[in-house]
């Protein structure tokens, strides 16, 4: 929870540096959101690759377990496009690269800011991209709170799904505090699965 609340104070920051022109920033000019997606998939790496229980969750990994990010970004995506029916402004595949952010608040943002905006232009790809900031802000938000309730009534597996990249990380010590360390195999894999699925989604639904 805290982690999240300097993240969206550092965003507030930022909005408002920009609005002043203390900062300013054209998207256009540069290449500063590319190195900054390469910086973020490289601590996505660094993260997996420096977990000390990375062999026995490898060991632990089954065929049918992998089910289970499966079902998740397919839920997702499904609830996505019927939301999408609701919105005014934005077309299903804009919503669909929202929600293909899968909870990975920081990476989706940037990834939907930088290929939407030869398409509908830079201030249009920010705002689309502030979208999917706070949707899935929220996402990690409603996991962490809701977390309990989820284990209790629909079972361990609720609160993974509804974490989606975030089960491997920040949402995880919450999960096994409401499932138990058995669940530690399929939190981690269903988190990296669904974080590695982000850069392949997001760009698919921009371009469509």
């Amino acid at each position: 929870m805290k982690g999240t609340l300097i993240v969206l104070a550092f965003f507030a920051a930022g909005c408002m540096a920009g609005l002043a022109g203390i900062m300013p920033f054209d998207p256009r000019e540069g290449n500063a959101t590319t190195y900054i997606l390469y910086a973020l998939m490289l601590m996505v790496g660094i993260s997996i690759g420096s977990n000390p229980d990375l062999k026995r969750i490898l060991k632990g990994v089954t065929p049918g377990l992998l089910l289970l990010p499966v079902a998740s970004i397919a839920g997702t995506l499904l609830l996505t496009a019927a939301v999408s029916l609701m919105m005014k402004g934005w077309g299903l595949t804009d919503c669909l690269a929202v929600g293909s952010g899968m909870g990975y608040y920081s990476l989706s943002s940037i990834l939907i800011s930088q290929y939407k905006e030869a398409s509908i232009g830079a201030q249009l790809a920010a705002e689309l991209g502030t979208v999917a900031l706070l949707a899935n802000i929220f996402r990690e938000l409603f996991t962490l709170v809701s977390a309990p309730v989820l284990a209790r009534k629909f079972g361990p597996f609720a609160p993974i799904a509804s974490a989606g990249a975030t089960a491997m990380d920040v949402c995880l010590p919450v999960i096994l505090k409401n499932t138990g360390d058995r669940m530690l195999p399929a939190a981690v894999i269903s988190g990296v699965i669904s974080d590695f699925s982000v850069p392949l989604l997001v760009p698919l639904f921009c371009s469509l």
